[in-house]
């Protein structure tokens, strides 16, 4: 009877040990299993982490290439460069967001593909610009061309009017061809080439015939130069030449009718004369028409 009720006290001893070490293995399964769920939920998140960092530097190349972009598409349109530097600012806000989250990644896309849009629309834009300041330039390289061809014609046709004009004036111009001047010794015209033996001078020459000039009385001017350039004179005796009063030898009026006229000159010596060489020069109407050299001994 005794040994009955020991062995019935003796069976919940024997039961607790068994239980423990259920409960124990349990425990270890159960840590165990959440100790693999937490590494499995960390390397996801790391993983997740890594996948949202590529994704930001990828955003922040592209946005960076976009931005270089503009810089390239900037010209000397101020309009379009200040919307250039707005969407540029654009950008720079942009890049200063932290994206670290979906959420925020998400955004940084939308936003690219915003800027995307507006970038393909200026560079558009951009392209008709610089077809139509092309376009600009080579009319105004044509128009200047053209302008220095008028320019140039103009010149040209200025210059030929000078020369026409001076040609016209020099043919307006008496002219006196065959002068020779000729030391006289007494009145019966025999000549002489010392100075102390002559009582005159005698310069005869020819007008030349010039059909543009205006027929009508002329008055011919001589001039005779010592060789120490004194003016040989008869009296007080000036002409206008180019603008001044100079002092004459002689003068003679002609009638010119357009044709061939000869004609003498003469002055008395009054003992101006000198031995050496002269210049003799004719004027008229305020041009030298003809000049001639001469000695005396």
């Amino acid at each position: 009877m005794n040994n009955y009720k020991g062995s019935l006290q003796d069976k919940p001893e024997r039961k607790k040990p068994v239980f423990l070490i259920i409960l124990l293995i349990g425990l270890v399964c159960a840590v165990g299993y959440l100790g693999y769920t937490y590494y499995e939920l960390k390397q996801e998140s790391e993983a997740e982490k890594a996948e949202l960092t590529r994704q930001r530097e990828n955003l922040e190349t592209e946005l960076m290439d976009i931005y270089v972009e503009y810089d390239s598409l900037k010209s000397e349109n101020d309009t379009m460069n200040v919307k250039l530097a707005e969407e540029q600012d654009r950008i720079e806000r942009l890049l200063k967001v932290s994206a670290n989250n979906v959420y925020k990644i998400r955004m940084y896309e939308k936003e690219l593909q915003t800027i995307r849009k507006v970038l393909r629309t200026y560079v558009v834009q951009i392209d008709s610009l610089n077809t139509a300041n092309q376009e600009l330039r080579a009319q105004n390289i044509e128009v200047r061309q053209q302008l220095r061809r008028a320019e140039s014609e103009q010149r040209e046709l200025t210059l030929e009017k000078e020369e026409l004009s001076t040609k016209v004036e020099i043919a307006s111009v008496l002219n006196a061809k065959n002068i020779v001047i000729t030391a006289l010794r007494n009145d019966k015209g025999r000549e002489t080439d010392r100075y102390d033996k002559t009582i005159r001078l005698r310069a005869c020459f020819t007008l030349r015939e010039n059909p543009i000039l205006e027929p009508g009385p002329r008055t011919i001017y001589m001039r005779i130069v010592r060789p120490d350039n004194v003016i040989l004179t008869s009296g007080v005796n000036f002409f206008d030449f180019e603008g001044e009063q100079i002092v004459y030898t002689e003068s003679r009026e002609v009638s010119y009718e357009n044709t061939d006229v000869d004609m003498c000159i003469y002055w008395q010596n009054d003992g101006q004369l000198v031995p050496g060489n002269f210049t003799l020069n004719l004027y008229s109407e305020g041009h030298i028409i003809g000049s001639t050299t001469f000695a005396l001994k």
